[in-house]
């Protein structure tokens, strides 16, 4: 990574005082994190603490990608938004917040999902990488792409009460295929929970971990994998070793045979679709609300309320004869309930709003 060797200024050195007196950092490591440009995949728990805690430190250049809007169930988690923030995008509410913390720090916000049309663009503009997402076709095509590109990606998940985090692909470091080489069940938080402050802890070490890779200082945790359990009290270090390197041909067919299980677009509704079909067929229609029964009571669009969480319980319910539509408010929860549905087997007709 190049040093921009511009002095900092005045305002900076005040403002990073008690960083510039550690012997480790100085001058020349504000430079560093000055000079340096990181992307944060994703704006939700993890990466609010990250965000935070990189922009107070005076990385110079942070990017925020997430497609998704702020929702009224993140909030005793994602402690970057307010309740006021709801139904914004969450990539442009953080860089908006984050610039009143620290003005000095530039900010590049991508209100879109992350897929293989523009992945390779976009982590190829920064030097370190940093996953917040929570799901597997994400984790896969991100990993993918730093080692194609050869950029550090530092990872951390969380589900219950217990967080996982490493770094991968730094230095000719394990990968996360090295750890998972196979797709499995994510941990999802509609579905498990989570404790609030869980991803304030793992994301703040993240956030260390990151420091350490743009200063050159301390020990990472390349080459292990720690597992915390916050409510035991307990850190596990695993050894990781470096597998046989993927090639980048791997990269969008592991991706593409995730997703083309259920194609988005042959399943997906806009509401403008759906108002058009409960106009022409409305008898063959089952609208199934997944949100959580008080959201269904405060509004709705009608049909039969199954909470994400019950889904697989009730599938039992869903007539076979009748085309099903989840819904919620944000598109998410209803991709996940389709999801959850057809891998159980459900032959029926079914979309997702």
């Amino acid at each position: 990574m190049a040093i921009n060797h511009t002095r900092l200024s005045t305002d900076e050195l005040k403002r990073y005082n008690r960083q510039l007196i550690l012997s480790e950092i100085g001058i020349e490591g504000q430079q560093r994190l000055k000079s340096a440009k990181v992307l944060v995949i994703g704006a939700g728990g993890l990466a609010c603490p990250i965000l935070q805690y990189l922009v107070a430190a005076g990385v110079g250049t942070i990017g925020i990608i997430d497609d998704d809007k702020v929702d009224i169930s993140n909030l005793h988690r994602q402690i970057l938004y307010s309740t006021i923030d709801t139904g914004r995008n969450k990539a442009e509410c953080a860089a908006e917040k984050l610039k009143v913390l620290n003005p000095e720090v530039r900010f590049l916000t991508f209100p879109v999902r992350l897929d293989p049309n523009n992945a390779t663009a976009t982590i190829g503009a920064f030097d370190i990488i940093l996953d917040g997402s929570d799901n597997f076709e994400t984790r896969y095509l991100v990993n993918d792409i730093c080692v194609g590109l050869a950029k550090p990606l530092v990872f951390g998940s969380i589900f219950g009460f217990e967080g996982q985090l490493s770094v991968f692909n730094y230095q000719n470091g394990p990968t996360y295929r090295c750890v998972f080489p196979e797709p499995g069940e994510a941990p999802n938080c509609a579905l498990n929970g989570v404790l609030g402050v869980l991803p304030g802890i793992i994301g703040t070490y993240m956030a260390n971990e990151a420091l350490k890779l743009i200063l050159g200082i301390g020990e990472t945790l390349s080459g292990r994998l720690l597992v915390v359990n916050v409510l035991e009290n307990t850190f596990h270090s695993f050894k990781v070793t470096r597998v046989a390197p993927i090639s980048q041909a791997s990269t969008k067919s592991t991706y593409d045979a995730e997703r083309d299980k259920f194609p988005q677009i042959e399943f997906q509704l806009s509401k403008e679709q759906l108002e058009v079909l409960l106009e022409k067929e409305e008898q063959s229609i089952l609208l199934v609300d997944v949100r959580e029964p008080n959201e269904f009571e405060a509004n709705n669009l009608g049909g039969i309320n199954i909470p994400l969480s019950e889904v697989l319980d009730e599938i039992s319910t869903l007539e076979a004869d009748r085309t099903v539509v989840f819904y919620c408010n944000t598109g998410r929860r209803s991709k996940q309930a389709f999801d959850l549905v057809k891998a159980a087997g459900f032959k029926g007709e079914s979309y997702w709003v």
